[in-house]
This record gives C-alpha cells, sequence and structure tokens, in this order.
C-alpha cells in the first residue's frame, strides 16, 4: 500500500464515524471484458472486507447471451470469501459474503418477489392483509440494503436494487473500472464516513 493509500486508511480509523457494513459496485459487461477486470474485482473484495461484512455486485449488460459466460467467470473467482451468483432467471435467496447479480435488474427483483407473495395468497398460506415491507424483503434475492453503493465510470446507477438501496450513500467517480484503485475505493469509504445518513427523514 502506498503513501497516500496509507493517508487515507489513518483518516477513515481515526474517523468518529462507522465505515459502511456493507458494499456495494455497480459495474458493467463491459467493464469486465477490460484486462485485468477481474483481478481488480478480486482485490475491491479484499479492500472491502478491511471494513465491510458483506459485498454485493451487480454486473449490467446489454446483451442477455453473455450471462452464461460471465457467470462461469464469476463462479469461480478468486474471492476471500463464499460467492453466490444469481442471474435474470433465478429466484432463489443469495445469502453468501459476497452477492453478485449478472443481469438482475431490482424491477425483474421486485417483480419476481412480488409474484411469489401473490402465489403464496392464491395458495392460501398468506393473507394478503398481513404483507408488509419485511415480507417483501424476504422474498427478495438479494435481502440486504447496502450501506454504501460505489459506481465507476458514470453517474447513472441503471435498474440497481431499487428496493435495498432506497436509503443507501452513493458514491460516482469518474474513474473508469479499469483504472479502479485502492485509493479510488479509500476515496469512497472515507466520503461515506463523512456523511450524515438520515435514512429518508
Amino acid at each position: 500500500m502506498g503513501l497516500y493509500e496509507r493517508y487515507l486508511a489513518l483518516r477513515i480509523r481515526r474517523h468518529g464515524g462507522d465505515p459502511p457494513d456493507h458494499i456495494a459496485l455497480v459495474i458493467t459487461e463491459r467493464d469486465l471484458l477490460e484486462r485485468g477486470a477481474y483481478e481488480t474485482l478480486t482485490d475491491c473484495f479484499r479492500w472491502a472486507f478491511e471494513y465491510a461484512s458483506q459485498v454485493t455486485v451487480y454486473v449490467s449488460v446489454l446483451d442477455a447471451a453473455a450471462v452464461p459466460a460471465l457467470r462461469r467467470e464469476l463462479e469461480t473467482i478468486d474471492a476471500p470469501r463464499e460467492v453466490a451468483v444469481r442471474g435474470p432467471d433465478d429466484r432463489t435467496r443469495a445469502d453468501a459474503p459476497i452477492r453478485i447479480g449478472i443481469g438482475l435488474g431490482g424491477k425483474h427483483e421486485f417483480t419476481s418477489a412480488v409474484r411469489t407473495l401473490a402465489e403464496d395468497v392464491d395458495a392460501g398460506d398468506v393473507d394478503p392483509d398481513e404483507i408488509d415491507a419485511e415480507q417483501v424483503e424476504e422474498h427478495l434475492i438479494f435481502p440486504s440494503e447496502p450501506d454504501l453503493v460505489i459506481k465507476t465510470g458514470a453517474e447513472r446507477l441503471s435498474d440497481f436494487m431499487i428496493w435495498q438501496s432506497v436509503y443507501s450513500e452513493l458514491y460516482f467517480t469518474d474513474i473508469n473500472w479499469r483504472d479502479f484503485r485502492k485509493r479510488d475505493f479509500l476515496r469512497a469509504v472515507l466520503e461515506y464516513c463523512n456523511r450524515s445518513r438520515r435514512f429518508g427523514q
């Protein structure tokens, strides 16, 4: 770790605020085509777990045909913790410390949760008058709410965890994924520590 990275890490340690416990990254299919992209992702996992207990990665895709190849790569990525990968056709919950969604948009995920609840109501297992936010969350593929969402390359989130990220702190950087370094990650964590979270209030 270089001198500047040590300086940023020291500022985070000495800060009065808590670092994020759940960090989310938003990248694109194109980002993963760049040389060294998977190595950067592996590094980012390690950086994140210096502060967080959970990491979620959302990979937006333009071509659905790319999902199987991306899934194979990401399911075998060199990661410091267990990885759960989910795609557009999955409906099972992801509970691993590292959760990766490929082309699994927030609208699709929310619709799937509502559809499952509707099926439970139709089967007589759920009273529709008792459905609340907690029950919806129980049926989401990625149930946890990120504290910090980092988006590289552009100030656009796409269709990412629209239910879970409503109170998340968003951090945008114009640094492209191929150039994303530990200092860029630490800047995001420090910015998070400097903010006062309001949780919609």
